[in-house]
C-alpha cells in the first residue's frame, strides 16, 4: 500500500471522526434547546419515554451523555454499553411513583390540574404495579384525603372523602357511572386512578347510589402506547398468596393508528389474616383507533373476586358504652362458612370527532352485567370487656344489568379578547337489580361468638326468606338522565378563567316487593338543577388561585317508620352545597395544592309532632363539613420523590332532632389524616430504590352522642426495588412490608361499625420486560 493511500485513509478517518463529534454536539445542543422550548407542553402530561429497544443502536442516547462513548477500543463497544445503560435507565423510570395533577372532569373533559377550579390528581399504573395492589382500596391508601372502610355487612370496599362516603356503586370509568364492579375492583386494568375532592353533580351527574358528595373516584383504562410492551409479573403476598400478571401492548397499521392492549392478572391463597382466603382474576382487552380528526376506544373486561372465611366489620350492641380493644392483628373473628363470589362482565366505547379546530363532538356508551352471591355474618359485640357477642347469617344473591351513556359537544369561540370553551351535552343511566335473601332469625336462640376467642359454629338454617333465592326477581329499577351546559371564559392572556354552568338531573327510582312477586312497592321521580361557578387566576404560569361553588345531588328520602303523620311522603333530592378556595403550584416535576372547603348536606330525622301522639319525618337536618387539604406530589430533589399531605376535617352535626346532637361530630370522620410516601433512588447502586410510607389517622367518633371514639392510629410500610438487566432484558425485583410493626388497631368507624386494620403483610414480586 502506498504512503499516499495511507495518508488519504488517515485524513478521511479524521474527517469522519470530527464530523461525528460535531454532529453529536449539535444534536445534544439542539435536544437541550428543544427540551427548553417544550417545558410548558411537558407540564400538560408526563412525557412518554421510548425504550432503547426501539431506538437505532447508532443513535446517541437521550438519557446518557454522548461523552461516555469511547472513541477508541473495539468497534461498537461504546454504543453497546450506552444502549444497555439506556435500557436500564428507561426501565427504572418506568417504575417511578407518579402522581400527576389533573384528570378527566366529566362535562369539562380532560384538564390539567392547575387550569381548573377543583382539586384533582391521578395515580398511575406503575404505582399500582410496584405496590402489588389487589384492590382499589389498596391503591387509595396513598391518598391523604381518602380512607377506606367496608360496606354494610359484606366485604365490599367503601371510601370516605371529605367526610362523606363514595360507595363502590358510584366509582366511575372515564366519567361514566354504573359500569365498574361495585364491591371490589381489581386495579390492574387501569392506567390511572383519579381522585376528585369535592362535590361533582355538575361534572358527572348524580351518582346512582346517592353518594360521591365529598369526592369522586374515576378509573381510566390502559391503552397501547407508542412503544411496544411485553411484560410478565410474578408476585407473592403473605401468608400464602401467589399470582402473576401479563401486560401486552402494540400499535400497528399506517401511522400507528391501531392499538391493542391486553391485561390479565390473578392471585390465589391465604391472606395475612388467619384462615382468610382470597382469589381474584381479571382479564381486559383494550382497542383504539385514530386519525387526524377521529379517536375511538373500546374496552372490555371480565373480573372475578372471591372471599372465603372473610373477616368483616364489628357492630356494637345498644348497651355497649365503650369501644372494645382490637383483636390480635391477624386474628379472624369471622365464620368459616362465610364467603362472597363476585363476577362482572363490563366494558365501554368512547368516540370523539373534531369538526375543524374549534368543534369536537363526543359520545360514550358502557354496560355492566354482574352476578354476585354470598353468605355473610357480622359480629355484634355485647360486652366490650370480654368481647362476647352474637352473630347473624344471611345469604344474598344479587344480579345487576346496567347501561350508561354520555354525548356532547365542545366548542371554542372568541368574542373580542375573551376566549370561550362551551360544553353542552347529556347523560343517561339505567340500572336493574334482581335480589333476594335468606337469613337466620331467632331472638330466643341467638348465635353466640367472641371477638377474641372466636368459636366456630355450624352454619345455621336460614329460616326467614325474602324473594326467590334460586331465581331472584327484580327488586329495584333506576333511571337517571341529565342535560348540562357550561361556558369557560378565559381572558387577560389566559391568566383568568371563569366557568359557569348548570346540569338538570332527573332521578327515577322504583323498588319492588319481595313478598308480592315483584310488584311495585314504592316509586320516586324527582328532578333538580345543580349550578356551578368556578374561577381560576394565574399570577404566574406555574401558580393558580381558585374558587368554586358546586353542588352534590342524591335522591331524597321517602318518609318511613311507625306512627308517622306523613308516612310515604316523597322528598325532593338532597342538594349539598360546596364552597372551596385554594391555591396550586405546578412546575411539572413537582405540584402542590392547598384547599379550604365547606360542604353542607341535608339529612333527615323523625321527631314528635306536637302533642298529637304522632311522629313526623323531616328533612331539616344538616351535616356541615369544613376542612383544609394540603398535598405535595413529585420530585423534591433529583432521585427523591414524595407523595402525600395533610387534611383537617370538622364534621359538624347541625339542626338535629330536638337539638339533641347539635355541635356533635359525625360518626367515623377523622379529625385529621396524614399520609407520606417517599421514594429515594440510591446513588451508589444504579437501579435501586428504597420506599417508605406512613399513614396517620386522627380520632373518629363511634356514636352520634360522641361518648365513644377510636384512638389515633399510625402504620409504617417499607419497601425496596431493584432494576437490573439479564440478557438485555430489564427485570425489576420488589420487596415490601406493610404495617411493619404488626400494629393492632381499629382503622374505621364509619357508619358506626368497626373495621380492623390489616396485620403485617410481606410482598414480593418480579417483573420482566422483553
Amino acid at each position: 500500500m502506498s504512503s499516499r493511500s495511507t495518508l488519504r485513509r488517515l485524513c478521511l478517518s479524521s474527517l469522519l471522526l470530527a464530523g461525528a463529534s460535531v454532529t453529536q454536539a449539535w444534536a445534544a445542543d439542539t435536544h437541550h434547546h428543544h427540551a427548553k422550548s417544550k417545558t410548558h407542553a411537558a407540564k400538560a402530561a408526563p412525557a412518554r419515554v421510548v425504550p432503547a429497544a426501539v431506538t437505532p443502536t447508532n443513535a446517541p442516547s437521550p438519557n446518557v451523555s454522548t461523552a461516555a462513548i469511547p472513541v477508541g477500543g473495539p468497534a461498537g463497544a461504546g454504543v453497546a454499553a450506552t444502549a444497555r445503560e439506556n435500557i436500564l435507565v428507561t426501565a427504572e423510570r418506568r417504575n417511578r411513583m407518579l402522581v400527576s395533577s389533573g384528570g378527566q372532569l366529566g362535562a369539562l373533559g380532560n384538564k390539567k390540574g392547575i387550569d381548573v377550579p377543583f382539586n384533582i390528581r391521578s395515580y398511575n399504573s406503575s404505582l399500582i404495579l410496584n405496590q402489588q395492589s389487589q384492590t382499589l382500596g389498596e391503591v387509595l391508601q396513598n391518598d391523604p384525603s381518602v380512607r377506606t372502610t367496608m360496606g354494610y355487612g359484606n366485604f365490599s370496599e367503601m371510601f370516605v372523602i371529605r367526610g362523606f362516603p363514595v360507595d363502590g356503586d358510584d366509582v366511575a370509568a372515564n366519567g361514566l357511572y354504573g359500569i365498574i364492579p361495585r364491591q371490589l375492583v381489581s386495579p390492574q386494568l387501569y392506567d390511572q386512578v383519579q381522585v376528585l375532592n369535592g362535590a361533582s353533580a355538575f361534572l358527572n351527574g348524580a351518582a346512582p347510589s346517592g353518594s360521591a358528595i365529598g369526592g369522586n373516584i374515576n378509573l381510566m383504562f390502559k391503552h397501547a402506547e407508542v412503544a411496544p410492551l411485553n411484560r410478565l409479573t410474578a408476585d407473592y403476598t403473605s401468608s400464602g398468596q401467589g399470582g402473576g400478571a401479563v401486560d401486552f401492548g402494540r400499535r400497528f397499521g399506517r401511522d400507528q393508528a391501531y392499538g391493542f392492549r391486553l391485561n390479565a392478572a390473578g392471585m390465589d391463597g391465604q391472606t395475612s389474616i388467619d384462615h382468610e382466603h382470597r382469589h381474584d382474576a381479571v382479564v381486559g382487552g383494550d382497542f383504539d383507533w385514530h386519525d387526524d380528526a377521529t379517536r375511538i376506544t373500546l374496552d372490555m373486561a371480565f373480573q372475578n373476586q372471591n372471599v372465603q372465611w372473610g373477616r368483616g366489620g364489628v357492630f356494637l350492641g345498644s348497651g355497649v358504652t365503650s369501644v372494645p380493644r382490637p383483636a390480635k392483628a391477624s386474628h379472624n373473628f369471622g365464620q368459616r362458612w362465610t364467603y362472597a363470589d363476585l363476577n362482572y362482565l363490563f366494558g365501554m366505547m368512547n368516540i370523539e370527532h373534531d369538526f375543524g379546530k374549534h368543534v369536537t363532538v363526543y359520545g360514550a356508551f358502557g354496560s355492566l352485567g354482574s352476578s354476585e352471591k354470598g353468605n355473610y355474618s357480622s359480629l355484634t359485640v355485647t360486652d366490650a370487656t370480654t368481647g362476647a357477642g352474637t352473630i347473624g347469617s344471611m345469604y344474598v344473591p344479587y344480579q345487576e344489568q346496567n347501561e350508561s351513556t354520555r354525548a356532547g359537544v365542545r366548542a371554542h369561540v372568541d368574542t373580542g379578547p375573551i376566549h370561550h370553551e362551551i360544553n353542552a351535552g347529556g347523560s343517561a343511566l339505567w340500572e336493574q337489580a334482581n335480589t333476594a335473601y335468606a337469613m337466620y332469625y331467632n331472638n330466643a336462640v341467638p348465635l353466640r361468638s367472641n371477638l377474641y376467642s372466636t368459636q366456630q359454629i355450624a352454619q345455621p338454617g336460614e329460616n326467614l326468606v325474602g324473594g326467590n333465592i334460586s331465581d331472584p326477581l327484580k327488586s329495584a329499577w333506576t333511571k337517571m338522565y341529565s342535560l348540562y351546559f357550561s361556558d369557560t371564559m378565559t381572558f387577560w392572556h389566559d391568566r383568568i378563567a371563569l366557568t359557569a354552568g348548570f346540569r338538570y338531573q332527573d332521578i327515577l327510582e322504583n323498588s319492588y316487593s319481595y313478598a308480592g312477586n315483584g310488584s311495585l312497592a314504592t316509586g320516586y321521580d324527582k328532578g333538580a338543577f345543580t349550578p356551578v361557578v368556578g374561577l381560576v387566576i394565574h399570577p404566574t404560569k406555574q401558580t393558580a388561585i381558585y374558587f368554586n361553588r358546586i353542588e352534590g345531588l342524591s335522591a331524597g328520602p321517602q318518609a318511613t317508620g311507625t306512627n308517622l303523620i306523613n308516612l310515604g311522603q316523597v322528598f325532593s333530592p338532597y342538594q349539598s352545597v360546596q364552597y372551596e378556595v385554594g391555591a396550586k403550584y405546578d412546575i411539572g416535576r413537582l405540584a402542590a395544592t392547598i384547599a379550604f372547603y365547606q360542604i353542607s348536606q341535608p339529612n333527615s330525622y323523625t321527631e314528635a309532632y306536637g302533642n298529637t301522639g304522632y311522629n313526623i319525618f323531616r328533612v331539616d337536618g344538616m351535616q356541615r363539613n369544613r376542612g383544609m387539604e394540603l398535598m405535595l406530589n413529585g420530585e423534591i430533589l433529583p432521585g427523591l420523590r414524595f407523595n402525600g399531605g395533610l387534611t383537617l376535617t370538622d364534621a359538624d352535626l347541625r339542626r338535629t332532632a330536638n337539638g339533641a346532637n347539635n355541635g356533635h361530630t359525625a360518626i367515623g370522620v377523622p379529625n385529621y389524616t396524614i399520609n407520606g410516601n417517599i421514594e429515594y433512588d440510591l446513588p451508589f447502586l444504579k437501579g435501586a430504590t428504597v420506599v417508605g410510607r406512613v399513614v396517620n389517622t386522627g380520632k373518629q367518633m363511634v356514636n352520634v352522642g360522641n361518648t365513644m371514639h377510636l384512638p389515633v392510629w399510625t402504620t409504617f410500610d417499607v419497601a425496596a426495588r431493584y432494576t437490573f438487566l439479564a440478557g438485555k432484558k430489564p427485570i425489576t425485583a420488589r420487596f415490601g412490608v406493610d404495617n411493619i410493626a404488626n400494629k393492632s388497631y381499629w382503622s374505621s368507624a364509619f357508619n358506626g361499625y368497626l373495621l380492623q386494620g390489616m396485620p403485617r403483610t410481606f410482598k414480593f414480586s418480579m417483573t420482566v420486560d422483553f
